[in-house]
């Protein structure tokens, strides 16, 4: 068996951890992300989660809706952007094996919006320590007949360490490249890094990163913060 009995705890909010949910688990997950945008502009980011432990290895998700509130001197108000289904196939533990290892597929629909993203997850405990790395590919259309194409590779590394067993503070690191059009031509690459904290108690959680840009893009975001609570049934 491969699943742990804490495996839907987020240890972090950009990285995804290789152990799957208990089979017959129900947890709802609500994701708050902020972002500094420009020195006027400011947007949140929100997204609601069903996951279902299926099997040993096989956890399956439903995003009832993604939505976001963006603020600025010309325009603010809400905007709902898709709903989601999400599969995570578990494949070594990262306890027993060498590493841990996971498959991840996202599909989000929208009006405006479609979106494939596939992840590879790798992960392993050292006693205390949590180290894990996600590899992730998104292909995105967007747009009125989805008629505009872009493409995204990140690479996600973290580490948490408990410090009791309630709590664990850690780092994480993002790296983007960006496709516009699926083209490289404006190479743009961004570094986000910063630390997170995690807390957890009887069947819930709270799990918070903030980021800072470590490159110069000023289409992308200096600064922000996510925090993702859940609570399982």
């Amino acid at each position: 068996m491969v699943a742990s009995g804490d495996a839907g705890v987020r240890r972090f909010t950009y990285i995804y951890e290789a152990t799957t949910s208990v089979p017959g688990s129900v947890e709802l997950e609500n994701d708050v992300a902020w972002e500094r945008l420009g020195p006027h502009e400011s947007g949140v980011e929100f997204r609601h989660e069903l996951e279902f432990g299926v099997t040993d290895r096989l956890q399956a998700s439903i995003y009832l809706a993604d939505w976001s509130y963006t603020r600025s001197r010309e325009n603010s108000g809400f905007t709902y952007s898709d709903s989601a289904v999400e599969l995570i196939y578990n494949l070594t533990s990262p306890v027993i094996d060498p590493v841990g290892l996971a498959l991840y597929q996202e599909v989000r629909l929208g009006e405006r919006l479609l979106e494939l993203e596939s992840k590879v997850i790798a992960q392993k405990d050292y006693g205390p320590w949590i180290v894990a790395y996600n590899a992730t590919l998104e292909a995105v259309w967007e747009g009125e007949g989805w008629n505009s194409r872009s493409g995204e590779f990140q690479q996600v590394l973290g580490v948490s360490r408990e410090i009791c067993p309630s709590f664990s503070v850690g780092l994480e690191l993002l790296h983007e490249f960006i496709f516009p059009d699926w083209r490289d031509q404006e190479r743009t690459r961004n570094l986000f890094v910063g630390p997170n904290a995690s807390y957890r108690r009887g069947k819930w959680f709270v799990t918070v990163t903030a980021l800072a840009q470590a490159t110069q893009t000023e289409s992308e975001p200096g600064f922000q913060v996510r925090g993702i609570f859940g609570a399982a049934f």
